[in-house]
């Protein structure tokens, strides 16, 4: 409730800066949420756990997969970002009506407005005990204004997970990747070959190579992976909460490495 009546009140400037008044009153929204958080502990927190994480690694490292598999082992939300624009944008609200106005016009969405979408998702009941972030921070710049803003609340991020692959093994896996424009199925040429190479079991048509699995754009991904996202990994490390798994190995595997840190 509370949320909706701020977002009513609160302006963001042409450059998408959060007026001052309007930080600190969801500052001390916050606040007063996780007292009653407090309150009423679950099954987790009685067991001392915390599970705020970041998911970091290049793409197609696999994060997003460990990320999901976190969030059901340890039944806490996978908070993503792209989803949770998508739904306030459904929703009409007016954080995602803010943020359409700069995806409309091929803008990127401002760091402050992110973090304020992201802030009012994990606010939210099931987020209590935790969560797990995908896909964002993804610069420096974005995770400083998260840092921030969860340093006001009193809070912070417990774990920085870095899913690492070499570059190399990141072109095999995602220029092996075919996928059918018919009926969506996807498949790997060495991991999870068709029956018949180059058709779907589904529904027998041609699969393809998406261009976003084409290596020259997987490298051209991975350019600005190691520009603008790799940074991360020293920031986090330099916090103390950086943790670093191999991704080369079977997901499962990842998996119980993951596991073994958060134990």
């Amino acid at each position: 409730m509370w949320i909706s009546c701020f977002f009513r009140l609160q302006t963001v400037d042409k450059k998408g800066k959060i007026s001052l008044c309007a930080l600190q009153t969801l500052i001390l929204r916050w606040k007063k949420t996780a007292r009653l958080r407090r309150c009423s502990q679950g099954a987790a927190e009685r067991k001392g756990i915390q599970m705020k994480i970041i998911m970091l690694g290049a793409p197609g490292a696999g994060k997003g997969t460990q990320a999901k598999m976190i969030a059901e082992k340890y039944a806490v939300p996978h908070v993503s970002t792209g989803d949770i624009f998508r739904a306030n944008i459904k929703n009409g609200t007016e954080l995602g009506m803010e943020a359409k106005k700069y995806m409309d016009q091929g803008q990127l969405v401002p760091d402050e407005l992110t973090v304020k979408i992201l802030l009012d998702r994990v606010a939210q009941p099931d987020c209590k005990n935790g969560y797990v972030l995908d896909g964002f921070p993804r610069t420096i710049p974005q995770a400083q204004v998260l840092d921030k803003a969860l340093s006001e609340l009193g809070d912070a991020i417990d774990y920085a997970i870095n899913v690492d692959v070499p570059d190399e093994n990141i072109v095999r896996r995602m220029s092996g990747r075919r996928a059918c424009l018919g009926c969506g199925a996807t498949y790997h040429v060495e991991h999870i070959p068709p029956k018949k190479e180059g058709i779907c079991d589904v529904c027998g048509q041609n699969l393809v190579l998406r261009d976003d699995d084409k290596p020259e754009t997987v490298l051209n991904r991975l350019k600005v992976y190691h520009d603008q996202t790799q940074p991360l990994i020293d920031f986090y490390n330099e916090k103390g909460v950086l943790k670093t798994v191999d991704g080369t190995v079977d997901s499962k595997d990842v998996f119980a490495a993951i596991v073994a840190i958060l134990s």
